[in-house]
């Protein structure tokens, strides 16, 4: 049978084991899987008079990378109708992206934001500086960590905010001295009060602002990413997109389990397995244990400098446990966010108690400092490390004068998103960005774990060096750990016959590139299940 698809290129890096060493610089695609790989003439037998043949001189071929975690859908949204105040170090700074802002809408229009660093506050954020500047002008952002919003005084009087609002989690709405709301919105309860008040977007823009998004997510060299969410318009929007042309990566959608829900909401998410469209399907459940250090919501063993990161987000613990069994018991496995050593270690515990879900592993997210007695315990109850580097090389500094470094003390510091310390242990550890908290060029992330820094920051200390790691085992993060964190090792991951065909072009090695030289390193062209997508300055020849 002849092959539909033939990729040539200058080398094809497989990542297999059995393959080690080999010579190939082919592959061929039928039927949206590999059929063969070797050398040109090997394969030429394949190529038939119906055959495409997609040729790339000198380039390497990768399996194709997967994010193990981000949220196309909310962060697309966030970012196609919100300010971006990623670059905004000063309160002042961002004072002036607000107002570009405030200058096109009139002033009753709500202006959004996103990526809101807390450092530019003087102590706890507060929604008060936005009066002066902007009076009467209803102002929702973002922090950085997506745990939080700073709202304008208008924003409390719209809703109606008092600061005497109850929740089920650890949501709180932050008061002052006078007892009056400060604008500080912190968890997602509390968060979801003032995103109620959001002006709607429709289904076809909010499609528009994710197959945008997701394009260029496809063009910096995903194939694929987990979506560690699945709130609305989630469905809707990939229906939208599937009815109009075709998503451009694989997503593997995970639902939220909100924390201290009733079993009767566990049934529906459970209901919600494998309901999927042509690339994207649900699998999985989430848990957010604890929130983020950053806002003093994080389960760490001991409080912070401000007597917070003491508490879970569950306060029901035992609801926690029996969610994590219910999910477990039906073959579903379950992803939990746990940032604080606490969180960690509960989480560990209760999978310990409840065995292996089935067909893919356990995971833990973000595990952003943990002490060395739970680094072996990954490998021995075969949890997935889910972490996200990027938030320790651009969230913190290595001179700990950041808000998260200050809170937490240096001994968990020293503990933080210990990559290398984990591989080292066994831990499979899969790599992601929390896009769009972190960045989601894959390039750059993957960059950032050799460094230890932000890639495009040379001059910038790295934070905490010893725990690098190499670009192949960074590459292996977002290949065949990313397979195995879905149960998909024996269909992503790695180039071999009877694989999905994703890969990935670059136009150089990246295993052979220095750290600084990889966000350089120009994607040709990624691969879907064979469909073949050219990117910019894609030097290709169709034959």
């Amino acid at each position: 049978m002849y092959a539909d698809t033939i990729v040539l290129a200058g080398h094809i890096e497989t990542l297999s084991e059995d393959a080690a060493g080999t010579a190939a610089n082919a592959v061929a695609v039928t039927d949206g899987r590999i059929t063969a790989v070797g050398t040109a003439s090997d394969l030429e037998p394949l190529r038939g008079p119906g055959t495409i043949v997609h040729t790339f001189e000198g380039a390497t071929v990768l399996p194709g990378l997967i994010d193990v975690h981000a949220h196309p859908v909310w962060g697309s949204i966030e970012i196609g109708r919100g300010v971006d105040l990623s670059g905004a170090a000063t309160l002042d700074q961002v004072f002036t992206l607000l107002a570009d802002a405030a200058d096109r809408q009139p002033d009753d229009v709500w202006i959004t934001g996103f990526d809101l660093d807390v450092n530019v506050f003087d102590g706890e954020p507060a929604g008060a500086v936005f009066a002066e500047r902007f009076p009467g002008r209803p102002i929702s952002l973002m922090t950085r960590d997506a745990h939080a919003l700073v709202v304008s005084p208008r924003v409390i009087e719209l809703i109606g905010l008092t600061g005497r609002e109850t929740f089920t989690d650890a949501s709180s709405v932050a008061v002052g001295p006078d007892g009056r709301p400060t604008g500080f919105v912190v968890e997602l309860q509390a968060m979801d009060l003032v995103f109620d008040h959001y002006p709607d977007v429709p289904v076809a823009t909010a499609a528009g602002y994710v197959l945008h998004e997701l394009d260029g997510l496809a063009s910096s060299g995903l194939t694929g990413l987990h979506a560690l969410d699945f709130t609305d318009p989630s469905e809707a929007v990939y229906r939208h997109i599937e009815e109009h042309g075709e998503l451009p990566l694989r997503i593997r959608c995970s639902p939220l389990v909100p924390a201290d829900s009733a079993p009767e909401v566990w049934q529906e998410i459970a209901d919600l397995q494998d309901r999927r469209g042509r690339l994207w399907h649900v699998e999985g459940a989430k848990f957010m244990l604890d929130g983020t250090a950053d806002n003093g919501t994080a389960w760490f063993d001991r409080p912070d400098i401000h007597g917070e990161n003491r508490e879970p987000l569950w306060r029901d613990l035992d609801a926690y446990r029996a969610a994590v069994r219910f999910f477990t018991d039906r073959g579903i496995p379950t992803a939990t966010h746990a940032i604080g050593d606490q969180a960690v270690r509960f989480a560990l515990d209760v999978i310990e108690e409840v065995g292996p879900a089935g067909g893919a592993p356990h995971r833990i997210e973000h595990i952003e400092s943990i002490p060395d007695d739970l680094l072996g315990r990954f490998a021995e109850l075969d949890v997935v490390a889910s972490l996200q580097p990027v938030h320790g090389t651009r969230h913190t500094r290595a001179d700990a004068t950041d808000n998260w470094s200050r809170r937490i003390g240096p001994d968990r510091v020293a503990h933080g998103w210990r990559t290398r310390d984990l591989l080292d242990h066994g831990a499979v550890v899969a790599l992601g960005s929390d896009w769009p908290i972190g960045p989601g060029d894959p390039r750059t992330g993957l960059a950032d774990c050799q460094l230890r820094r932000p890639v495009e920051e040379p001059e910038t200390a790295p934070v905490q060096p010893g725990q690098a790691i190499s670009a192949r085992e960074a590459y292996l993060g977002m290949t065949a750990a990313a397979a195995y964190a879905a149960g998909a090792s024996d269909e992503l991951g790695k180039i071999a016959p009877g694989r999905l065909a994703d890969l990935t072009v670059f136009a150089t090695n990246p295993l052979d590139l220095a750290p600084d030289a990889q966000p350089d390193n120009a994607v040709l062209a990624t691969v879907v299940g064979g469909a073949v997508r050219l990117h910019t300055n894609s030097a290709e020849g169709n034959l």
